[in-house]
C-alpha cells in the first residue's frame, strides 16, 4: 500500500472511530465522517462500499488480532482454559477498539465473530472434533462465556478474572 492510500485509511479509520466513540453505527453519515477525515465522498467509496463496510472491516482488524494474540501452540484441545486464558488476554489488549465498534446493538456480535474464527482455526487442526456435538457446545461454552465474563467484570481485577475464567473451563473441559 503507498503512503497516500495508507494516510487515506488512517484518516478514515480515525474519523470513524471519533464518531463511533459519539453515535451509534446507523446514525453516522458519510457526509459527516469525510468532514472529519478532510475527504471527498469519491475518495471514501473507493476504499469503501458503505458506512457498513468499513465497520465491518475494522471488526475484522479486531478480531484478528484477538485471534492472533493466541499463540498457535495454545490451540489445541488438550488445553482450553490455556485457549481462554489467552482469549481473555486478547479482550484486554483490544478492549478500547471493542468499547468502541462492539457496543450498543453490536455488542453480542464479537463474541460470535470470535468463536466463529477460534473454531475455524481449531477445526482445521482437528477436523476430527468438527461433527462432534458435544465439543462444539463446550468449545461456544467456553469462548462465548469467557467473552461475557470478561464484559460483565470490567473494572474488576483482570488477573483474578483471568484466573477464575480459566478454573472454570478446566472443569468444563473433561465434558468433552
Amino acid at each position: 500500500m503507498d503512503l497516500r492510500t495508507e494516510k487515506t485509511e488512517n484518516a478514515i479509520k480515525n474519523a470513524f472511530i471519533q464518531l463511533r466513540t459519539q453515535k451509534v453505527l446507523e446514525k453516522i453519515t458519510i457526509k459527516e465522517l469525510c468532514g472529519i477525515a478532510r475527504i471527498h465522498k469519491s475518495t471514501f467509496y473507493s476504499h469503501y462500499q458503505d458506512i457498513y463496510d468499513l465497520s465491518d472491516t475494522m471488526e475484522t482488524e479486531v478480531v484478528k488480532n484477538i485471534i492472533g494474540s493466541i499463540p498457535a501452540d495454545s490451540l489445541n484441545t488438550a488445553s482450553l482454559a490455556q485457549v481462554t486464558r489467552e482469549l481473555t488476554y486478547g479482550f484486554v489488549s483490544q478492549s478500547s477498539m471493542i468499547n468502541i465498534l462492539f457496543s450498543g446493538n453490536e455488542r453480542s456480535h464479537l463474541a460470535y465473530r470470535i468463536e466463529e474464527g477460534l473454531k475455524e482455526i481449531i477445526f482445521e487442526k482437528y477436523p476430527e472434533y468438527k461433527d462432534e456435538l458435544r465439543w462444539n457446545i463446550v468449545l461456544s461454552y467456553c469462548i462465548q462465556g469467557a467473552y461475557w465474563a470478561f464484559q460483565g467484570s470490567r473494572g474488576k481485577d483482570i488477573n483474578e478474572v483471568i484466573r477464575i475464567i480459566s478454573e472454570i473451563t478446566e472443569k468444563v473441559q473433561p465434558l468433552c
